[in-house]
C-alpha cells in the first residue's frame, strides 16, 4: 500500500518561506492499494495538487473515493479545486459523516453556490456518488474500510484501511476525552492503564496498526487554551500510540503558528516520548510531498519503503429521546437548545428520584446525568439502571463539574457509557451524544 502525503497543515493554509518543507496545504492523503484502488482522505486545499498529479498520471477515466473526517471548511476546501471533478467519464465517491442537518451534496454544494464559486456542485461533469457513514466495518471498492468516531466539536470519523495485509489509520481531527491520560493505580503505557474509556477505545481502534495519521495541532503548554476546539498535542498522541503498539506514527494537522524549525522540535520530542516508554515506533510529522508504500514480507514482517447519498446504516440522522437529569437549570437550558437544535425530543428532571420517575414513563434512547444532584445521586441514578433489564442499554453521558480520577473511574464502574466535564461547548455535547447513539445501535 502506498500513502502519498498532499496536505498536512490544520485549520487554514500557510503557504510561505516558513512553511516549505511541511508544507502548508490544508488536509489530504492518498492511499493506493497494490490493487489500484485509490482512497483520498479528507479534501482539503492539498487536494488541488493531487488533482493535477492524477491528471497527468492516473490511469483514465479516474477513480477514486474521498474519505471525509468531517466537514469542517479546511477538511473541504480543496473540493472545487479538485480537477478530476470536473471531466466526464471520471467515477468519484464521495464518503463521510452526515451533518447535524445537511446532507454530504448539502454541505459541499453550500460553499460552491455563485456568491463564493463560479462552479455550482451540479455542473461538475464526473459522475459523483454519496454515501453517508457512521460507525462500523464498510466495504468500499472491496476494501475493508473500518470508521470509528473520533471526539471532535463536529461529528467527525477515524479511518482505518486494511489491504495487502497491513493497515493504515487515519484520525484527525480528535481531541483527548480526558486529561491525564494514565489511572494513577497501575503501570502506564498500556490500554489497560487509559482512564477514560473513550481514550481506551480510541487506542484499541488503533492497536498493532503499520501506520497511524494522527491530529496532533498543538503542544501540551498550547492545549489549555484551545482545550474543546477538537485536536490533540504530540504527548497524547505518543502515549496513546505507543500503548497501541503501533509501527509507525506521523503527526499531522500542523497548527498554522507552526513553523518548519518548530516542527522539528516537536517530532524530536514526540519520538523522544515512545523511546522513554520502550515503543520502536518510528514517529515523523506529516510533509507534503513525501510518500511511503508500506509492504508485508515474509513471515509478516513489515516493510516501509520511503519514496521520495443515502445509507442504511445511518443512524446518527435519527431524532431520538434524550433526557437531562441535572439540578443546574443553567445546564439544562443550554443541553436542550444544542439538542433541539439537531431535531431530538429533550425531557428534563432536576434530581435523581425525578429523574428515575421519568425514565420509567418515558424509556429516554439517551441519558445525560450530573453526578452531583439531590438524592439519589448520579452514581445510584447509574447503579439502579444497569441493574433493570429495560434500562440496561440505554447510553448515559455523565456531565460533572467533578473531573478527578476518582469520579471518571467511578462512573465508569458502574456503567456510564461517556464521561464530560463541565464546562463543555454545545457542538462538543452534540458531537458526543450524536456518536453514543450510533454506536448503542440505538437505531436498527
Amino acid at each position: 500500500m502506498l500513502v502519498r502525503f498532499w496536505g498536512t497543515r490544520g485549520s487554514i493554509a500557510t503557504p510561505g518561506p516558513s512553511t516549505l518543507r511541511y508544507g502548508g496545504n490544508t488536509s489530504c492523503v492518498e492511499v493506493v492499494t497494490n490493487a489500484g484502488k485509490r482512497f483520498i482522505l479528507d479534501c482539503g486545499t492539498g487536494a488541488r495538487p493531487l488533482g493535477g498529479y492524477l491528471l497527468a498520471n492516473a490511469p483514465k477515466p479516474i477513480e477514486a473515493t474521498i474519505l471525509l473526517s468531517h466537514t469542517h471548511w479546511d477538511h473541504i476546501q480543496g473540493f472545487p479545486f479538485f480537477a478530476p471533478l470536473f471531466i466526464p467519464g471520471n467515477r468519484i465517491s464521495v464518503c463521510g459523516p452526515k451533518g447535524a442537518n445537511s446532507t454530504l451534496p448539502d454541505v459541499l454544494s453550500g460553499q460552491m453556490e455563485f456568491t463564493y464559486f463560479p462552479v455550482e456542485l451540479g455542473q461538475l461533469g464526473a459522475r459523483i456518488e454519496y454515501r453517508d457513514l457512521t460507525e462500523g466495518e464498510h466495504d468500499i471498492d472491496g476494501v475493508k474500510i473500518t470508521t470509528q468516531f473520533l471526539n471532535h466539536p463536529a461529528l467527525a470519523l477515524g479511518y482505518r484501511i486494511e489491504a495487502d495485509g497491513v493497515s493504515v489509520l487515519y484520525l484527525c481531527d480528535h481531541e483527548p476525552y480526558w486529561e491525564p491520560l494514565w489511572r494513577s493505580d497501575v503501570p502506564a503505557a498500556s490500554i489497560d492503564a487509559i482512564l477514560h474509556d473513550g481514550d481506551r477505545r480510541h487506542a484499541a481502534f488503533m492497536q498493532n496498526a503499520d501506520v497511524v495519521i494522527h491530529d496532533c495541532q498543538y503542544t501540551p503548554e498550547e492545549y489549555p487554551g484551545k482545550k474543546n476546539w477538537g485536536h490533540s498535542t504530540y504527548t497524547y498522541v505518543a502515549n496513546i500510540a505507543a500503548a497501541a503498539n503501533v509501527k509507525r506514527l506521523f503527526l499531522t494537522h500542523h497548527d498554522p503558528a507552526h513553523n518548519d524549525e518548530f516542527l522539528d522540535g516537536i517530532e524530536g520530542q514526540a519520538q523522544a516520548i515512545a523511546t522513554l516508554l520502550g515503543s520502536p515506533m518510528k514517529i515523523s510529522c506529516a510533509r507534503e510531498g513525501y510518500e511511503e508504500a508500506i509492504v508485508r514480507g515474509p513471515g509478516r514482517h513489515l516493510k516501509i519503503n520511503e519514496v521520495a447519498s443515502t445509507s442504511d446504516e445511518d443512524a446518527v440522522s435519527q431524532r431520538l429521546l434524550v433526557m437531562i437529569i441535572d439540578d443546574d437549570e443553567d445546564l439544562r437550558i443550554l443541553a436542550r437548545r444544542a439538542l433541539s437544535k439537531s431535531g431530538h425530543r429533550v425531557v428534563e428532571a432536576c434530581g435523581g428520584e425525578e429523574g428515575l420517575a421519568m425514565i420509567a414513563a418515558h424509556l429516554p434512547d439517551l441519558i445525560l446525568l450530573d453526578l452531583f444532584m439531590p438524592a439519589p445521586d448520579g452514581f445510584m441514578v447509574l447503579e439502579r439502571l444497569r441493574a433493570s433489564d429495560s434500562t440496561r442499554n440505554i447510553p448515559v453521558i455523565v456531565l460533572t463539574a467533578h473531573g478527578d480520577e476518582e469520579s471518571a473511574r467511578r462512573s465508569f464502574d458502574v456503567g456510564a457509557t461517556d464521561f464530560l466535564s463541565k464546562p463543555f461547548t454545545l457542538p462538543q455535547l452534540d458531537a458526543r451524544v450524536r456518536s453514543c447513539f450510533a454506536r448503542a445501535g440505538t437505531v436498527a
